[in-house]
């Protein structure tokens, strides 16, 4: 699918370029620290020679910028890198997590990019859409609460936070973005 997007907005690029770009933004950000340079190893491995261009996120860094200013926060490079990677898997698939120690940004990280991307759209760059997201803490709620349960008293089906969340997600006719986000700790059942 990656592969896919770029060959639909880079049609004249090179196929091993293309590949080698789609392989490396769906991976990298995967990846513990450590274990990036064995990713690179056995890219390098599998496309000798091939010059990777640097992905072009001048217009996006500089939306980024700006929503960091309108919500008071401070600009970092490394903030800026794993936002643009967040987007870059936002690109390619349909859900995600973000995982890292509490405070370390996942919060601000989507937040930043959702104000970036309808900053870009309010300006018409690079055909980004508004972006609007509805975030709920799942521990915050009961299951029921959040999923939907069986009225014991009525047999009645009552939804949850999420069906409601969701359905008006479905039910709205504007082409925004619409990120329904589980902002909370993940615990394993």
């Amino acid at each position: 699918r990656a592969a896919g997007n770029l060959k639909r907005r880079f049609p004249d690029e090179d196929e091993h370029v293309l590949m080698l770009r789609s392989i490396i933004d769906v991976n990298l950000c995967k990846f513990l620290s450590q274990d990036v340079p064995l990713f690179e190893g056995i890219i390098s491995d599998l496309f000798p020679g091939v010059v990777l261009p640097k992905s072009d996120y001048t217009l996006m860094e500089k939306a980024m910028r700006e929503a960091c200013a309108e919500m008071n926060l401070q600009e970092d490079p490394y903030f800026f890198l794993k936002t643009t990677q967040l987007y870059e898997m936002i690109v390619v698939r349909h859900g995600l997590m973000l995982v890292g120690a509490p405070f370390s940004g996942k919060t601000m990280s989507y937040r930043v990019l959702a104000r970036a991307l309808s900053i870009m759209a309010e300006r018409g760059e690079e055909g980004q859409v508004k972006c609007e997201y509805h975030c709920v803490n799942p521990k915050s709620i009961t299951m029921g609460q959040l999923y939907g349960q069986n009225d014991p008293q009525t047999h009645e089906w009552q939804d949850g936070v999420l069906a409601k969340v969701y359905k008006g997600c479905a039910s709205d006719p504007s082409p925004n973005r619409k990120w329904v986000m589980l902002d909370g700790p993940v615990d394993a059942i």
